[in-house]
């Protein structure tokens, strides 16, 4: 005997808000532990929310537009993870620093969203979450910044200064996900801070440099030096 899957009651009216958030619970638990996106289609969503096909439809146009609202459901509690452990302490470079590390984390414990929303191709058409959310993640950096420069710890403008330590980031989130076999040490929180650190660090030395107008390239010299003098604003 074939078992049917359960149909919920039919959407009284004003309940339409009700249904899109429990299609969006199950399209989240569809994708969870997924290796793609492959899992998440409206059929096998509106199977496991207990509606029919064309029930979804009304709330997603298509599988792209489901995806999307996934995944960026699921970024919003990026912005409150930083969020929490930029507040965490009060000492604004070491915020940078716990901030860039939830970010790195975040990213490591949900690969598929990542990989869809920072990795994926761009879409000519329609709306575009990839570039919501990288644009979301450079705006949490720049807001920790921005203290980093008040401070004197930091050095140049907020947003490239992020966007430098964005780049940072996202390679080491996307190396990590896309090449789980390379000899990654065990313990990842520590790389993964040891990743938050390095862009920080490596932001405050340029800035130095930056403002000491170094000619060229600089050598190991005049970095040793620029450090020093962003060392001593520390203490």
């Amino acid at each position: 005997m074939v078992l049917e899957t359960p149909r919920r009651r039919r959407t009284r009216p004003g309940e339409g808000g009700l249904l899109r958030e429990e299609i969006l619970v199950a399209a989240e638990s569809l994708l969870a532990g997924a290796q793609d996106a492959s899992v998440l289609t409206l059929r096998a969503v509106a199977a496991r929310t207990g509606v029919t096909t064309p029930a979804v439809y009304r709330h997603f146009a298509d599988k792209d537009e489901l995806v999307a609202a996934v995944c960026m459901r699921v970024w919003e509690q990026l912005g409150r993870d930083m969020r929490t452990a930029i507040d965490a302490t009060e000492d604004p470079f070491q915020g940078l620093r716990r901030g860039a590390g939830a970010f790195v984390r975040f990213g490591l414990e949900h690969p598929v969203q990542y990989r869809l929303l920072m990795m994926g191709r761009p879409r000519d058409t329609g709306a575009r979450p990839g570039q919501e959310a990288a644009k979301a993640c450079l705006r949490h950096l720049a807001e920790a910044t921005r203290p980093c420069i008040e401070a004197g710890v930091l050095q140049g403008d907020p947003e490239r200064i992020a966007l430098r330590a964005l780049t940072c980031l996202h390679g080491c989130v996307a190396l990590m996900i896309a090449h789980p076999s390379f000899p990654w040490p065990e313990d990842q929180d520590a790389f993964c801070d040891e990743v938050a650190r390095m862009s920080g660090l490596g932001n405050a030395a340029l800035g130095e440099m930056n403002a000491a107008a170094l000619p060229g390239v600089p050598t190991t010299g005049q970095f040793v030096r620029a450090f020093d003098v962003w060392s001593s604003r520390l203490n």
